[in-house]
Protein backbone atom coordinates (compact mmCIF):
# COMPACT_ATOMS: atom_id res chain seq x y z
CA UNK A 1 0.00 0.00 0.00
CA UNK A 2 1.21 3.85 -1.10
CA UNK A 3 1.35 5.85 1.30
CA UNK A 4 1.42 10.04 1.63
CA UNK A 5 1.45 11.70 4.70
CA UNK A 6 -1.70 10.16 6.79
CA UNK A 7 -3.18 9.09 3.71
CA UNK A 8 -3.03 5.41 2.38
CA UNK A 9 -4.04 4.33 -1.19
CA UNK A 10 -4.86 0.79 -1.72
CA UNK A 11 -5.88 -0.77 -5.36
CA UNK A 12 -8.49 -3.07 -4.83
CA UNK A 13 -12.00 -3.01 -3.58
CA UNK A 14 -13.48 -4.36 -0.65
CA UNK A 15 -16.91 -5.35 0.32
CA UNK A 16 -18.90 -2.71 1.10
CA UNK A 17 -16.58 -0.17 -1.36
CA UNK A 18 -19.25 -0.15 -3.78
CA UNK A 19 -21.68 0.79 -2.48
CA UNK A 20 -20.01 3.59 -0.40
CA UNK A 21 -18.29 4.96 -3.37
CA UNK A 22 -22.11 5.14 -4.94
CA UNK A 23 -23.68 6.75 -1.77
CA UNK A 24 -20.66 9.39 -1.51
CA UNK A 25 -21.10 10.06 -5.38
CA UNK A 26 -25.53 10.26 -5.03
CA UNK A 27 -25.11 12.49 -1.95
CA UNK A 28 -22.09 15.06 -3.00
CA UNK A 29 -23.55 15.17 -6.18
CA UNK A 30 -26.69 15.64 -5.33
CA UNK A 31 -26.30 18.73 -2.73
CA UNK A 32 -23.77 20.25 -4.70
CA UNK A 33 -25.58 19.95 -8.37
CA UNK A 34 -29.32 18.50 -7.67
CA UNK A 35 -28.46 15.28 -9.07
CA UNK A 36 -31.11 12.89 -8.78
CA UNK A 37 -31.11 9.36 -7.93
CA UNK A 38 -30.37 7.98 -11.51
CA UNK A 39 -26.71 9.21 -11.12
CA UNK A 40 -26.26 7.04 -8.11
CA UNK A 41 -28.11 4.14 -10.55
CA UNK A 42 -25.32 5.30 -12.81
CA UNK A 43 -22.20 5.34 -10.83
CA UNK A 44 -23.30 1.89 -8.98
CA UNK A 45 -23.72 0.48 -12.40
CA UNK A 46 -20.44 1.07 -13.67
CA UNK A 47 -18.49 0.07 -10.27
CA UNK A 48 -20.62 -3.05 -10.88
CA UNK A 49 -19.31 -3.50 -14.13
CA UNK A 50 -16.09 -2.71 -13.32
CA UNK A 51 -15.66 -5.46 -10.59
CA UNK A 52 -17.40 -8.28 -12.84
CA UNK A 53 -15.10 -7.53 -15.76
CA UNK A 54 -11.85 -6.14 -14.19
CA UNK A 55 -8.53 -7.23 -16.06
CA UNK A 56 -5.69 -6.22 -14.09
CA UNK A 57 -3.35 -5.59 -17.36
CA UNK A 58 -5.88 -2.57 -18.14
CA UNK A 59 -7.91 -1.81 -15.10
CA UNK A 60 -6.85 -0.40 -11.99
CA UNK A 61 -8.60 1.45 -9.09
CA UNK A 62 -7.38 3.80 -6.34
CA UNK A 63 -8.69 4.42 -3.36
CA UNK A 64 -7.29 6.68 -0.84
CA UNK A 65 -8.43 6.27 3.46
CA UNK A 66 -7.61 7.74 6.34
CA UNK A 67 -8.39 5.69 9.71
CA UNK A 68 -9.82 3.18 6.92
CA UNK A 69 -12.51 5.97 6.00
CA UNK A 70 -12.62 6.62 2.33
CA UNK A 71 -11.65 10.00 1.22
CA UNK A 72 -10.78 9.83 -2.51
CA UNK A 73 -10.94 7.68 -5.57
CA UNK A 74 -10.05 7.28 -8.86
CA UNK A 75 -10.05 4.48 -11.62
CA UNK A 76 -8.82 3.87 -15.09
CA UNK A 77 -10.91 1.57 -17.37
CA UNK A 78 -9.43 0.11 -20.25
CA UNK A 79 -11.26 0.14 -23.28
CA UNK A 80 -9.22 -0.79 -25.74
CA UNK A 81 -5.42 -1.97 -26.27
CA UNK A 82 -4.25 1.98 -26.83
CA UNK A 83 -7.65 3.80 -24.87
CA UNK A 84 -8.65 4.24 -21.48
CA UNK A 85 -11.12 5.58 -19.38
CA UNK A 86 -11.07 7.93 -16.03
CA UNK A 87 -13.79 7.30 -13.94
CA UNK A 88 -14.65 7.98 -10.03
CA UNK A 89 -12.64 10.65 -9.79
CA UNK A 90 -14.33 12.25 -6.14
CA UNK A 91 -11.86 13.91 -3.36
CA UNK A 92 -14.42 14.17 -0.23
CA UNK A 93 -15.14 17.58 0.52
CA UNK A 94 -13.33 17.82 3.73
CA UNK A 95 -9.78 16.96 1.75
CA UNK A 96 -10.38 19.20 -1.30
CA UNK A 97 -7.57 21.66 -1.71
CA UNK A 98 -4.79 19.65 -0.48
CA UNK A 99 -3.44 18.57 -3.04
CA UNK A 100 -5.15 15.07 -3.37
CA UNK A 101 -6.75 14.99 -6.94
CA UNK A 102 -3.77 16.06 -8.40
CA UNK A 103 -1.80 12.90 -6.57
CA UNK A 104 -4.27 10.64 -7.34
CA UNK A 105 -5.00 12.35 -11.13
CA UNK A 106 -1.05 12.03 -11.88
CA UNK A 107 -1.30 8.28 -10.74
CA UNK A 108 -3.23 7.24 -12.98
CA UNK A 109 -1.78 8.87 -15.87
CA UNK A 110 1.60 7.20 -15.01
CA UNK A 111 -0.53 4.03 -14.92
CA UNK A 112 -1.59 4.82 -18.25
CA UNK A 113 1.77 5.36 -19.77
CA UNK A 114 2.87 2.54 -18.23
CA UNK A 115 0.33 0.19 -20.00
CA UNK A 116 0.99 2.16 -23.48
CA UNK A 117 -2.34 3.41 -23.81
CA UNK A 118 -2.01 6.39 -26.42
CA UNK A 119 -5.19 8.55 -25.20
CA UNK A 120 -7.09 8.76 -21.85
CA UNK A 121 -10.73 10.32 -21.91
CA UNK A 122 -13.25 10.91 -19.25
CA UNK A 123 -16.80 12.63 -19.38
CA UNK A 124 -17.60 15.49 -16.81
CA UNK A 125 -19.89 18.12 -16.95
CA UNK A 126 -19.70 21.72 -17.50
CA UNK A 127 -20.56 22.40 -13.22
CA UNK A 128 -17.60 21.04 -12.29
CA UNK A 129 -15.15 23.62 -12.77
CA UNK A 130 -12.52 22.86 -10.25
CA UNK A 131 -12.03 19.17 -12.14
CA UNK A 132 -12.19 21.01 -14.91
CA UNK A 133 -9.51 22.98 -14.47
CA UNK A 134 -7.12 20.50 -13.16
CA UNK A 135 -7.84 18.35 -16.23
CA UNK A 136 -6.86 21.10 -18.43
CA UNK A 137 -4.12 21.82 -16.12
CA UNK A 138 -2.84 18.17 -17.10
CA UNK A 139 -3.27 18.81 -20.46
CA UNK A 140 -6.73 17.02 -21.14
CA UNK A 141 -8.42 18.67 -23.95
CA UNK A 142 -12.23 19.29 -24.51
CA UNK A 143 -13.09 16.99 -27.20
CA UNK A 144 -16.80 16.66 -27.05
CA UNK A 145 -20.07 18.32 -25.73
CA UNK A 146 -23.24 17.40 -25.25
CA UNK A 147 -26.73 18.77 -23.65
CA UNK A 148 -28.98 16.80 -22.75
CA UNK A 149 -31.57 16.16 -19.72
CA UNK A 150 -29.79 13.09 -17.53
CA UNK A 151 -29.88 12.94 -14.01
CA UNK A 152 -32.99 14.77 -13.39
CA UNK A 153 -32.15 18.11 -15.18
CA UNK A 154 -30.30 19.14 -18.26
CA UNK A 155 -26.79 18.58 -18.27
CA UNK A 156 -23.85 19.92 -20.40
CA UNK A 157 -22.01 16.59 -20.75
CA UNK A 158 -18.07 17.14 -21.86
CA UNK A 159 -15.31 14.62 -23.01
CA UNK A 160 -11.90 15.48 -22.37
CA UNK A 161 -9.18 13.50 -23.88
CA UNK A 162 -5.31 13.70 -22.65
CA UNK A 163 -3.07 12.32 -25.69
CA UNK A 164 0.34 10.26 -24.10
Amino acid sequence: MDEKNNWKIRHYLKPGDIGYLTYIHGIYYAKEYGYDQTFEAYVAEGLAKFVQFYNSNSDKIWIMEEENQIIGSIAIVGHSKLEAQLRWFFVHPNYQGLGLGKYLLNETIQFCKKQEFKVIFLWTTSELKTAIHLYLKFGFVKTEENSHKIWGKTVIEERYDLSL
